[in-house]
């Protein structure tokens, strides 16, 4: 079936024996099985979503950078990574209220890279997002671990307790989880105020560059490692941010989402680039960055010992797990939405009584606890930051090219700069691209070869199996037409 057609016979080549509904015939009974809750969300609860996302990078992982960069690296690569996430934010606000689908950066792509770009995009978002809770997985044991809780020093057993817990809540459907994931955030956020108010107290900036300098080109006290640590500090600098650009995939669940989507995301960057900030400065400025540069609880340690400490560390566990609930609600989205249109197999879309899509949710869930496994954190956290960093080049990509191909598509929100402004994210993304193989080139080439892996499945089989019916097909057919039309 050419992916553009609203083909419907039997003789198209979709998948045939479907038990939840024929996509062959774009059956209601397929859909029907593949819906999800809509008008849960507002505004406000997905900027809350989006901070949730992302809350556990102000806790830890970011940190590992200074190993990288030193405080200064760090610091220069925050405020590029910042300007690039402000940017890229603004581009999928525009994109997201044009095309609201639980398919989100993929939506975007297939409308305008046609489904190999659609897919590859999907494919390196589902990469950040199945790996990142598995990182994030390895941080709160850590917090466990330095709170001595129930005696656990082997985080496996704190890995599989959250998977389990937080792919139930899940389960139990979108509108409860979401509130669950608003009340652990707001949890979250009091503990960076507390921490804030505790750290300003600590404060000296002489630990701020109290690593060695190294003899690389261009290192000082304030670069130790030189120019090339910088490039090396990016991926963990998008650690501060890294999933804030997955609200899109809640457009199918919210409420006018043309309008909220795009508040909510914008909302939710403005708080994030505060916290980044104020975590980045005054983490290192009252721990030192030689000794934050391998800390598995960063803030913590930062406070030493004393009640404040104490306190930061049981709602540091809350911040890691607000983003390691939302990040499975984010994987599950991308996942459901590569499902129902064929992409890959289509019984992984197949959603509950309460419109959450089992398999969607335990499947990603079930890899992502082995890598946690390896409790290598810092590897982990970059092997999702290739995976977000690829998704970023090529949304960058489609903004640009449908501004330019479809200038009179409604677009609600609009981007400041316009393609400027998103081809400024496009540079920065490639950049950051490159920066995963200068800190592990191993891991980024393992990503890279699960990429090359989905795109044969792609090749040699789903592109045939594609379901014209579902949504984000649906934006794709409609354009076709227009173009045809035109």
């Amino acid at each position: 079936m050419s992916v553009t057609e609203p083909s419907t016979s039997p003789s198209d080549g979709a998948h045939s024996g479907d038990p939840d509904g024929d996509p062959r015939t774009g059956s209601q009974e397929y859909l029907a099985k593949r819906t999800l809750r809509t008008g849960t969300a507002g505004w406000v609860l997905l900027a809350g979503l989006g901070v949730s996302y992302v809350i556990s990078g102000d806790y830890s992982g970011w940190n590992f950078g200074l190993a990288e960069g030193g405080f200064g690296g760090l610091l220069i690569a925050f405020v590029i990574i910042a300007a690039m996430y402000l940017a890229m934010v603004l581009g999928m606000a525009e994109m997201s209220s044009a095309l609201p689908a639980a398919g989100g950066g993929y939506t975007f792509a297939r409308r305008a890279l046609g489904p190999w770009g659609g897919y590859l995009t999907g494919t390196a978002i589902l990469l950040e997002y199945a790996i990142a809770p598995a990182a994030i997985a390895t941080f709160i044991g850590a917090y466990v671990e330095s709170l001595g809780l129930f005696g656990i020093t082997d985080g496996w057993w704190v890995y599989l307790v959250v998977y389990a817990i937080f792919i139930g809540l899940h389960l139990s459907g979108v509108g409860e989880a979401l509130k669950v994931m608003f009340v652990i955030t707001g949890i979250a956020l009091v503990g960076l105020v507390i921490f804030a108010v505790s750290a300003l107290g600590l404060f000296d900036s002489a630990n701020l560059t109290d690593i060695t300098p190294t003899d690389a080109a261009g290192a000082s006290s304030f670069l130790p490692f030189g120019y090339l640590g910088i490039w090396s500090a990016i991926p963990f600098a998008i650690w501060f941010f890294l999933a804030v650009e997955g609200v899109p995939l809640a457009a199918e669940e919210a409420k006018d989402p043309a309008r909220n989507v795009p508040r909510g995301i914008i909302a939710a960057m403005g708080i994030l680039l505060v916290s980044g900030a104020v975590v980045l400065v005054l983490t290192t400025g009252a721990g030192g960055a030689s000794a934050m540069q391998e800390s598995g609880n960063p803030l913590v340690e930062a406070l030493g010992t004393g009640t404040a400490a104490t306190v930061v560390n049981y709602i540091g566990l809350a911040g890691l797990i607000a983003s390691f609930f939302s990040i499975i609600y984010a994987y599950s989205r991308q996942l459901f939405a590569l499902s129902r249109a064929g992409y890959l197999p289509t019984g992984l879309s197949v959603t509950n009584k309460r419109k959450a899509p089992v398999l969607a949710l335990i499947v990603p869930g079930v890899i992502g606890f082995a890598l946690s496994l390896t409790g290598e954190g810092a590897m982990l956290l970059n092997m999702a930051v290739f995976g977000a960093a690829l998704s970023y080049v090529l949304m960058m990509v489609s903004h640009i090219v449908l501004r330019r191909r479809e200038p009179e598509m409604e677009r609600p929100y609009r981007t400041p700069g316009g393609t400027v402004t998103t081809g400024f994210a496009l540079v920065v993304a490639v950049f950051a691209v490159i920066a995963t193989f200068l800190v592990d080139s191993t891991a980024a080439l393992a990503c890279l070869g699960v990429v090359a892996l989905f795109l044969l499945y792609f090749g040699l089989y789903s592109r045939h199996h594609l379901v014209a019916s579902s949504p984000d097909e649906e934006f794709a057919v409609l354009a076709k037409a227009q173009d045809d039309l035109g």
